[in-house]
């Protein structure tokens, strides 16, 4: 049964895209506040700075959320090439020049480009038919 479910995904996913870990990215309106309830929940702060208004918290599972107080206007998904889904480099990935390329090629508008003349850290974003932000972001 698992071997015909990993068929029916790969003919649903021809184009399938490696964009690295994921997480979704809150745009909270009271850090601690927000900090508490993830935490009630079980998630624990693993990065960010509480003084520049943002955090990175994981859960046991590996399921992580950004909580960012005053930074984008809604919520977003995230996507970061380039890291696991502990936020570790990996030793290879899609680029995300390479991601970019294959979204305008399939005529999605991408939102403040990224220079593929250029290496290394990068960003861009898409949105989805109703109207929530996808944000690429690569760190490495």
């Amino acid at each position: 049964q698992h071997s015909s479910w990993q068929a029916l995904q790969q003919q649903a996913t021809p184009s399938a895209m490696d964009l690295g870990a994921f997480s979704v990215s809150l745009a909270v309106k009271d850090l601690k506040a927000s900090q508490s309830f993830y935490e009630a929940l079980g998630f624990a702060v693993v990065g960010g700075d509480p003084a520049q208004n943002w955090l990175i918290l994981r859960n046991p599972q590996h399921h992580t959320l950004g909580l960012f107080q005053g930074m984008f206007e809604r919520n977003l998904l995230t996507f970061n090439p380039g890291w696991d889904q502990e936020g570790k480099p990996l030793p290879e990935f899609t680029d995300v020049r390479a991601i970019q390329q294959k979204l305008k090629a399939a005529g999605v508008e991408v939102k403040g480009e990224v220079d593929e003349t250029k290496k290394g850290p990068a960003s861009f974003t898409v949105v989805d038919p109703d109207g929530n932000p996808v944000l690429v972001d690569q760190h490495v």
